[in-house]
């Protein structure tokens, strides 16, 4: 490829991104940031730039961010040993204090990363502001998780305030108990779900360590491109989906039914994979939309 085809080739996928740019304008999309993403330190910088580009053409992203495995650490180097009930991190006060801590930590390096994008952000937890209110999460098998929570409300005055003021939010899942206002642990997906619903969120997505929803999760051929929410129920009910995409999958139908237009799964080990899945027709993950009539053409040339 001599150089004028390659800068036709780059003006051609400017185009392609045209209409999806004009539809997004202006509107707010969370992104759930975790994973193998947020463990790679060229991972994490092309997430951030990929978030400073959405924010930079008018969009108004929001970062809803994990640390579970930074927590882990932290928790061994400090003499304990991680726990889970269920794929959820039991939470003494002790382990409470390192979560919190390690969070806020995480969260103000995304910060960093942005400024050095040249965008203004903002990192908040969910305690500030009342952001986030939560209750003690109960298990069915009646097993105490401590100081896990589950989130009963959103007030969104301060991140409303932040995105008018130009900042983008950068929130660590920590809530505060309605009834004790203690630290709570939040897992950040349920966080994410629950910010995407309470703002009104044209878009919610969740980076994830895996391509996206597979038919079959050993032939990754299988890739779904695009879900309907009675396709998913039909999905989860036929067994398919195991271990945590289970959980997830029950998070984009309930943000999807409080509102929220579209919901991507996506590979966050993939370069730029956000602006692939938003900009491009073919997408590079997995959508759930509301209905048949919400589909993309994915396969348009």
């Amino acid at each position: 490829m001599n150089n004028m085809e390659m800068w036709i080739e780059k003006a051609n996928v400017l185009i392609e991104a045209l209409p999806y740019i004009r539809e997004f304008a202006g509107k707010k999309i969370v992104v759930k940031y975790g994973g193998s993403a947020m463990k790679d330190a060229h991972l994490k910088k092309s997430v951030i730039t990929d978030v400073a580009l959405l924010k930079l053409i008018g969009m108004k992203p929001i970062i809803v961010h994990g640390g579970g495995k930074e927590i882990s650490r932290w928790v061994q180097l400090s003499g304990g040993t991680p726990k889970f009930i269920n794929g959820l991190r039991v939470t003494d006060e002790k382990t409470m204090e390192i979560a919190e801590m390690v969070l806020c930590k995480v969260n103000q390096g995304l910060v960093q990363y942005m400024d050095e994008n040249g965008v203004k952000s903002c990192g908040i937890s969910g305690k500030d502001g009342g952001t986030m209110r939560v209750k003690k999460r109960a298990l069915p098998s009646g097993e105490d998780l401590g100081y896990v929570g589950e989130v009963t409300r959103i007030d969104t005055g301060l991140i409303d305030t932040l995105i008018d003021q130009d900042f983008v939010p950068v929130v660590c899942p920590i809530g505060l108990g309605e009834e004790d206002f203690k630290s709570y642990n939040v897992n950040a997906d349920d966080a994410a779900c629950a910010i995407a619903s309470a703002v009104g969120a044209e878009k919610l997505v969740f980076l994830s360590d895996i391509e996206g929803v597979y038919r079959d999760p050993l032939d990754p051929s299988t890739l779904i491109s695009e879900l309907t929410i009675d396709e998913t129920r039909q999905f989860i009910s036929e067994g398919n989906a195991g271990g945590g995409m289970l959980p997830k999958l029950q998070n984009c139908i309930h943000a999807i039914e409080n509102g929220v237009s579209r919901v991507h799964i996506l590979d966050g080990r993939i370069e730029h994979c956000l602006l692939l899945e938003f900009f491009t027709n073919r997408g590079i993950g997995t959508a759930m939309i509301p209905d048949e009539g919400s589909r993309y053409n994915h396969d348009a040339e």
